[in-house]
Parts: C-alpha cells; sequence; structure tokens
C-alpha cells in the first residue's frame, strides 16, 4: 500500500492477527489508547482474525501483557474476519504476509498492508511478521506488546496527516 486513504468525518482502522487472541487485540488496545493521547475525534479500532472463533477470550498471555501496559482485554471477544468487516475499514494491518492474501482475496487488498511495513513507510521488504506469542511464556507476551507498541507509533505518524 503506497498511499494512505484521505477519509472525511473519521477513519476506520482494522488490526487483523490469525485467531484474534493475541497480537490484533493487543495491538487494538494499544491504538485505542494512542487515539485517546493524540485526541484523535471520529477515530474507530476493531481487531479480527482470519481463523478466528466468534467469541473466543483473548489469551491469558496477551491479558496479562497489556495489563502490565495500563490496558484491559478483559471484555475481548473474538471476531471473524469477514467481507463486511474488511470493507468497514478504511486502512487494514496485519500481523503476517498470510494475513494480508486473505484480506486479498476479500478484495481489499488495496486498502491493506503488512504492519511492519506500513510502520516503516513501506520501506519494509514486505515479509517481517509479527512474532505470535501464543502459547509461550509472559516475556514472549511482553516482547511482542513492546513491539507492537512500536509499530503503532510509526504507523500513526504515517496516518497523522489524513486523520487531523
Amino acid at each position: 500500500m503506497e498511499t494512505i486513504p484521505n477519509v472525511e468525518g473519521g477513519f476506520r482502522l482494522l488490526l487483523v492477527c490469525a485467531g484474534n487472541t493475541c497480537r490484533s487485540p493487543m495491538a487494538a488496545a494499544i491504538a485505542r489508547r494512542a487515539v485517546a493521547e493524540l485526541g484523535w475525534q471520529g477515530f474507530e479500532v476493531r481487531s479480527a482474525g482470519v481463523s478466528a472463533f466468534d467469541g473466543d477470550r483473548a489469551s491469558g498471555g496477551a491479558v496479562r501483557a497489556v495489563a502490565r501496559n495500563g490496558l484491559d482485554l478483559s471484555e475481548h471477544g473474538a471476531t471473524l474476519l469477514s467481507p463486511e468487516l474488511a470493507e468497514w475499514a478504511d486502512l487494514i494491518l496485519v500481523m503476517s504476509p498470510g494475513h494480508l492474501v486473505k484480506v486479498v482475496e476479500l478484495g481489499r487488498g488495496e486498502n491493506a498492508a503488512l504492519i511492519t511495513s506500513f510502520a516503516e513507510g513501506g520501506e519494509e521488504d514486505g515479509t517481517v511478521s509479527v512474532p505470535d506469542p501464543i502459547g509461550g511464556p509472559d516475556e514472549h507476551y511482553l516482547e511482542t506488546f513492546e513491539f507492537l507498541e512500536r509499530l503503532i507509533d510509526r504507523a500513526f505518524r504515517r496516518l497523522e496527516p489524513v486523520v487531523e
């Protein structure tokens, strides 16, 4: 994705991973906090998974990682990526190239990017994934949280001109 959509009256960001229990819910929590801190009005954030089971709770490691950083995933319920949800989004940021393939299959490839590539202004090679901490120790979840925090910060710097 080379250009950022310029949207009047709001902006809708969708963050996508596999099961919507670790990476994308953590990224969404980070993004919502950043939106509040930046004072962006009309900026909505959702998350989904390409192989999610609707209603699944966030993993314990993800819940603990966000809690250690002052955020909350206790009310999170997983959402399967659907054509309607993909259509809702102005921008879809995915955690791995395989997730991007699913978004392209839904016909929304022009509005999607690998989060690592987008955060770096498209200068990444397009294959660097956000590590999946599922099943690992809490340290892996914390490392993933911190990585996502840096990526969201960089991504939001790119979005700033179109959402302010």
